[in-house]
Formats: structure tokens, sequence, C-alpha cells
């Protein structure tokens, strides 16, 4: 029976313990160990029955405890001093953004909309499936601490990302709960009648409607698009009803809602961004929508407007193969952009363009990376070697561009430490490093101070989260032993699972074949002999979710779960825990001796789960892959493989399994069990406290948003500001010269090159090259010509040249002869050649207009 009126029951909190809701609807409290002890303090069962969900506990809790807390005296005090704390961060203005602006000269702190499909904030706010979703969640915590002037915008899922079970046999099953709203730590947001807001969006034949719902992050918003409401069909209801639904007309409609929804939401609360941030580009689409709002708003075409959207939008690519990109077949974007492309002016042809590699290519797919790449100013990968592979990946959309210098940079991600640490590490850098070492988090100086900690306080704890780990581990694995009906002989076993005082190996991350969570299964003896051996035991605790429609996935953890119950003394020292999610993963990464990481390089853009480690003291072990890469180096863990690529392989994996048997065997195991004759591990725990000095300040969330405040941000917003001002002039004549530049780039010719030398030169000495250039109508002061030369490699192609501009020595007069000088350091094998590229001061880069003229076989180099 449908209710005719539906009305919201919120507990009734005594007038002492108001203060409790604020504390439950604001965010912080997933970062804040204090407050989460106050909520355990109140009722520690409900707590855990709550799934750590302060605001659905504070609906179940008897009016009866709440009174009795009421009247606790000792209670009150800590909660008064909770809400003191958390009044004195809300209100708090000294952060570091308002220092970094005051530096920069600026005074407009601007606003930064931070667009990502999935938010990993808490377990209890199931909206994410992986770490594209943890680091949203770490972003927007960041940007709290530090200030920054940031809202995030995402979708809210009515089921979220699915709940994992496992059958007997091992094999991944799903279940869907729905999420209820009102039990979760988000608002709706309303307007000044009480009336809730929303937003629409035109589909195809009809607006589809939108809730908009708000969760407080500290000190940053973050706004959930909800299609999950009336007048929707339930077709269209359905739209946010699932993260990463399969069915490609759904993601589209998703995606829609992200980007125009989620732009349009943003409006609809007052908020005009200043700078737009694709995490991803499920997104993409806000930039479409940001140009019609220009368009209209100052009057622009279609593209003057896409000058000014652009200028204020940084893009940040997550994938390293093509498989990761979210493409639609035209026909699909046609259904819902047609009347788009019709409204705005331009061609069918124009708009497939903006997503596509090859505009010409008309059988080519829809992709959302190239819409955002070809919508923003600025692009970037989330590591050293993934912005390496990002070039690589892109580098069809910028024709005739050597890879090394396709546009796009790396801002290597960093994880948020107050969410991931346990308690008592906390508690211990509190004392170490002084209590106010989370805003000096990214200072080397700060993480030096390690080495004064006593290695048996540090072993101490550290050996308290593993039994921790252990005690969680079986808790768990009873539960879901008890779900399932086991016998109580089953159950009794479980209960024996684990042994506090080994070595720990831990692995947990999403399953995809790539990331070859059976790696150690390659020899199944001998790793069987690893985790059984009797003077040294080793054991090990996984977790991962595959993909529902990923079965080789699903086959990897099939085959773990079959090894994992091959004998009762594995079945002791392998264990899976099922429905990896954020909990999990905290508990594991503060409770491992060891974190293993078995990428297949170069596929992993940068992972974090290895980063959650280091800043408890767990030492990595890993494939050179995505961060480990970067971050590794002796004696702060270990590197499996040097950085070899392989193209068979079968052999890929004979190779660094076995070499991981070596250092479990000769290396890891031996220098855990090295003991002096106080029982303390001397050799291991300097390797703690050496990574920790050496990793937790480049691996913390704070600097990866200093990076992007300092390198994105700032300039973005003054790019941008200088492209709106005066009625949009500078994005207008931006557009009208690109125009010119792509009507005239045809005449542009290099038709002779001269050279002082023939086939030899010393090192040390300089090479005069001389150009002749044919402008076709362009002036030389919109062009750039340069020598591009360097090592010449077996192929004959010259890798990673340099490029050395030229100048004119005739003034405008065409053709133009222009003169360059190259000076030889090095031996060897060179080459040069010459290149034409258009130029402009207000580019951000020399390859935006993808544009470029080299000097074919067919002209004459004289000497």
């Amino acid at each position: 029976m449908k209710p005719i009126k539906t009305i919201e029951v919120i507990p009734f909190l005594p007038p002492e313990l108001e203060c409790l809701k604020e504390l439950a609807y604001n965010l912080r409290w997933s970062w804040d160990h204090e407050t989460v002890s106050l909520f355990q303090r109140l009722d520690k069962d409900l707590w855990e029955k709550a799934g750590h969900n302060p605001v659905l506990m504070l609906g179940m809790i008897s009016q009866e405890k709440l009174a009795e807390a009421a009247s606790d005296d000792s209670f009150l005090a800590h909660l008064n001093r909770i809400c003191e704390n958390y009044q004195s961060y809300m209100l708090d203005q000294n952060h570091w953004y308002k220092k970094a602006l005051k530096e920069a000269g600026k005074t407009n702190p601007g606003t930064i909309a931070y667009f990502s499909a999935e938010f990993g904030l808490s377990e209890a706010l199931p909206i994410y499936s992986g770490g594209l979703g943890i680091l949203s969640g770490d972003h927007v915590k960041s940007a709290s601490e530090l200030g920054v002037n940031l809202v995030g915008v995402g979708l809210v899922y009515q089921q979220g990302y699915f709940r994992q079970y496992l059958t007997p046999d091992g094999w991944q099953q799903e279940r869907y709960p729905i999420n209820d709203f009102y039990n979760l730590s988000i608002l709706p947001v309303r307007d000044k009648d009480g009336n809730p807001v929303t937003i629409s969006v035109e589909l195809p034949g009809r607006n589809v409607y939108a809730r908009i719902w708000k969760a407080q992050v500290g000190r940053v918003a973050l706004y959930l698009l909800d299609t999950n409401t009336a007048p929707n069909t339930q077709e269209d209801q359905d739209i946010t009803d699932a993260l990463y639904h399969a069915d490609r007309d759904i993601r589209i409609k998703q995606e829609i809602f992200l980007g125009v929804g989620g732009l349009r939401a943003l409006k609809a609360v007052g908020i005009e961004p200043t700078v737009c941030h694709l995490n991803e580009g499920h997104s993409a689409f806000l930039g479409l929508e940001r140009i019609r709002m220009m368009m209209q708003e100052k009057k622009l075409t279609f593209w003057e407007a896409l000058e000014a959207a652009k200028a204020g939008q940084i893009f940040t690519t997550h994938t390293p193969v093509p498989a990761g990109i979210d493409k639609f077949d035209p026909q699909v974007v046609e259904k819902y952009f047609r009347s788009y492309w019709e409204s705005v002016g331009i061609s069918r042809e124009d708009f497939m363009g903006l997503g596509r590699s090859n505009p010409q290519d008309n059988t080519e797919l829809f992709s959302m990376a190239t819409l955002a790449i070809k919508l923003s100013s600025r692009i970037n990968a989330v590591s050293k070697l993934h912005g390496v592979v990002s070039r690589k990946l892109f580098t069809d959309i910028y024709p005739n561009v050597p890879e090394h210098e396709v546009p796009i940079s790396h801002v290597t991600n960093g994880i948020h430490a107050a969410s991931w640490i346990s308690e008592e590490m906390s508690e211990l850098y509190n004392r170490y490093l002084g209590p106010g070492w989370t805003d000096e988090i990214s200072s080397s100086d700060i993480w030096s101070r390690i080495a004064q900690i006593p290695d048996e306080e540090l072993w101490r704890v550290h050996e308290r989260r593993r039994q921790r780990l252990v005690n969680f581990c079986r808790k768990r694995v009873i539960k879901q032993l008890e779900q399932k009906g086991a016998t109580f002989s089953d159950i009794e076993q479980a209960s024996q699972i684990l042994d506090p005082r080994i070595l720990t190996l831990g692995f947990a991350r999403r399953f995809a074949t790539y990331k070859r969570g059976t790696l150690l299964l390659e020899d199944p003896e001998r790793f069987a002999r690893i985790l059984c051996n009797k003077e040294r035991p080793v054991q090990i605790i996984m977790a991962g979710k595959a993909h529902p429609e990923d079965k080789p996935a699903k086959e990897l953890i099939k085959q773990l779960i079959q090894f994992s119950r091959r004998d009762e003394e594995i079945r002791r020292r392998f264990v899976f825990i099922e429905d990896y999610e954020i909990n999990v993963g905290r508990m594991m990464v503060s409770g491992a001796d060891i974190w293993l990481n078995t990428p297949r390089r170069p596929l992993e853009a940068c992972g974090t789960s290895g980063m959650k480690a280091i800043f408890n003291g767990v030492l990595n072990c890993s494939i050179l892959d995505g961060w480990w890469d970067e971050a590794f180096e002796p004696n702060v863990g270990w590197s499996i493989g040097k950085g070899e690529e392989y193209a068979d392989l079968d052999y890929q994996d004979n190779i660094e399994s076995n070499e991981l048997y070596e250092l479990l065997e000769k290396e890891i195991v031996p220098a855990f069990y090295d003991r002096d004759s106080f029982g303390m591990p001397r050799k291991w725990l300097d390797s703690m406290k050496h990574s920790m000095v050496k990793l937790c300040p480049e691996f913390s969330v704070n600097r990866m948003l200093k990076d992007y405040t300092l390198r994105m941000y700032l300039p973005a917003m003054e790019r941008y500001s200088l492209f709106i001002a005066d009625g949009a002039k500078k994005a207008k004549e931006m557009a009208e010269w690109k125009a010119k530049i792509a009507r005239k780039w045809n005449g542009v010719q290099i038709l002779n090159v001269e050279s002082t030398n023939r086939d030899t030169i010393k090192v040390g000495e300089d090479m005069k090259i001389k150009a002749t250039i044919r402008l076709g109508g362009l002036n030389s002061d919109e062009v750039s010509v340069q020598i591009y030369h360097g090592p010449v490699d077996q192929y004959g192609i010259i890798r990673e040249g340099e490029a050395i501009p030229m100048l004119p020595s005739n003034g405008d007069k065409d053709p133009v002869t222009y003169s360059g000088t190259i000076r030889y350091f090095k031996s060897g094998r060179h080459g040069f050649s010459v290149r034409v590229l258009p130029q402009h001061e207000d580019l951000v880069s020399s390859f935006e207009v993808p544009l470029i003229t080299w000097a074919s076989d067919a002209v004459e180099v004289t000497a």
C-alpha cells in the first residue's frame, strides 16, 4: 500500500545532547578518532550494529540510553570537549589555502568544483566502488583540512555498489541492498520555504528531475544528485540506482546527470565555480553544459564559449588502458545530444569530433576521456609512470606530436592519513611528532622525528594492531559462516584461524586480471611450504571485489578460495575476507606486516593502498608500478623485479612469481624473524622507520592537493578570470585566432633547410641551421619554428628529442628565413629536423592547437 504522505522521523535528543546530531551529520567524524570514541561510548555494540553510521545509530538507540547519557557528567564533559574542538575546527580561518593565496598575490579565493562518479568517505556512506572513489573522498577531506575553497559534486546511488558474498565453491555473488538516504550522513537541500531543491535535465521527449542532497565533509560541501523522485517514471528513477551500471544507455544518462545535472545543481544552490575539476571522464559532459550557460549568459558563440569554459577546466585521467575509458556508440550520443548541437549552432560532425581522436573518422566511438581532454586546459595523470603511459595512450589526439611532448603532466596521488591510521598509531604520532603533525603532514622535518620513537614502543603498537586484525578476521569469517548456515565445527575452526604472532601479508584491492591476485599461486606447493614453515610461518589475508560482469576476475577469487581450503593448515594461514569495504581496508593496512601489490606493469595507474600501509608502519613488497615506481629505494620495502615489461605474459608471471617467492624465502621472512636477545626485530624496525621518514611526507593527500592548487587550480583560476573579463574578450580573440590558424595552416610549408656541417661534428661544436618557411598568410609571431634534435635509436627515430627555437632573420617577408644553433655535448649518432607550430601568448601548451608541420623527406637539406 502506497502512503498518501511521507514524513521524516528524526531522533529526539535531550537538549544536553543536541550537538550529537551536528557531529553525526558532518563526515569529519570519519577521520576523527575522538568523535568515533564518543559514539562508541554511547553504545559500542550499537555502533557496530549500525555499521559505523552515527545517524542510523541515533535513530536506533533507546530514549532510555539517551536520557542516561544526558545525566552522565563524565559523558557530557567528553561531549562538550568534542563539540568545542569541532566548532573550533569549523570556524578556523588560519589555513594553508589562505596563505597560498596571499603568497600568490590573489585576493579572490574562487570556487573549485570537484566532479567524481564516486566518493569513498566512509563505509557508512556506500557510494564508492574502489580506488577512484577512495581518492575522491580523500581529496575533499584534504580540501577541508587545508581550507581550499572546494565543493564536491557526485551522484547518490539507491543501491550503491554491490555487497559481495561467495558461494561454497568460491564464486562471487552480488547483493544490492537499498540505501535509506534518511539514515545516512546526508541531508536534502531545501529552499528558504523548506521545499526540496531539484534540478531537471532534458532527455529525449521529457524532462527528468533530480533531488539534491548534501554531505558535509568537514568544511567542504559535497552535493549529490538523486533521480529517485517524483514525477520521474520508474525508468528514470533508476538512473541513479547503482554505481557503474553495465547498461550503456543507463550509463550515459548517469554521466549526463553527473556533468550537466551537477553543474545545474551548483547553480541551484547559488554556486558559480571558477574551476571545474573532472576526476576521470565520467563528468565530461559538464563542459558542454558550461558552454551552453556561457552562450546564454554572455552572448557568446559556441567556439568562444568553449575557450572560456576550457580555461577553467582540469581533467585528471586515472586509466592506463583504452578499455578503462567510457566510450559510446555515435547513435547513442546522437539520441541524447542532437537537440544540444542544434541549439548551440554546431554541426553533428563538429560535436562528434569533440569526442574523437580523429574527428574525420565517422566510425570512431565517442570517448568521454577525449571529450574531457578537448574541453580542459590542463590534463594530468596520477603518478610519474602513469604520465608516461597516458601520453602514449592519448597520443592520437595530438597527431605528429612526439609522444613525450603530449601535454599531459602528472600529480601523484596521496592518501588522507587520519582516515587510514589506527588510533594507537595516531596517539604515537601525537606523542613524538607533536599534536599538530597533521597540519604539517607533508613536511620532511616533522617525519624526521620518527627516529625518536623507541623501538619497543613502535613494535608494541604494531603487534597490538596485528592482534586486532586477527581478532577482526576471526569475527568477520565467523559472521560469514553463520550467514551461510555453516556447521558448529566450521565455526569453531574459524575461531582458530590466523596467529597474531607470525608474519602477516596483506593484499586487498579491486580484483581485475591485471592486478594478478593469484600470482602467489603460480607454484602452489612452494607457496604452501612458505605458509606452513614450522620455524618461520607466514599467513596471508586477502580481500577484494570483482566487477559483477568481470568473469575472469571472479575466476581468480575462486582459485584463491579453493587453495585456501586445500587442508586444515592452509585454512588457518590463508584467509579471504568477503565484502571488501573501507573498514576492512583500514583494518588490513594497519595490522599487516607486509603489503603486497602484484600488478602487471605498467597497468597500475597509481595505487594508494600501499601508501595507507606506510603511514601505519607496514612495509611494501610490490612490482615497480604506479606510485611504487617512484617511491622505492633500498630499506623502505622490497621491489619485485626491476621495472621490466614483457610481451609473453605467461613468462612474466613465471619470472615474477619466482622472484616473489625468493624475496619471501631469502629476505622478508628471515628479516621478520631476526630478533635480538630482547625479542626485537631491529633491522625490520629500522626499515619501518626509514619507510615512514622517507615516504610519508611525499605520499600524503595534503601534498597532492597542494600540488593541484599551485600547479592547476590557481593558474586555471587566473586564466578563467582573464578569459571572461571584458565581455569574454580574450575568449573571443582566442576563438577567432584558432579559426584563422585552421583556415591558413595548409599554406604553411618548410621549403628548405641548410646546415653548416656535413655528416660529422665534434663534441662541443655548434651546428648552425637555417630554414626557409612559407607562412601562407600568417605572421611570424603567430608561429614557432623549432629545431627538434636528439640521439637516434636503432630504428632511425629521434626519441625524446629537444626543441630549440629558431628566430626569423628577414622579418615577415614571405617566405621567411629562420636561424638556430645546436651544440652537441655527447658523442654518438644524432639527428635533427625542423618543425612549425602555432604560437600565441595565451596558449597553455604549444600543442593545444593540434597542428604541426614537419620538414618532410622531400625537403632538401644542404650544407
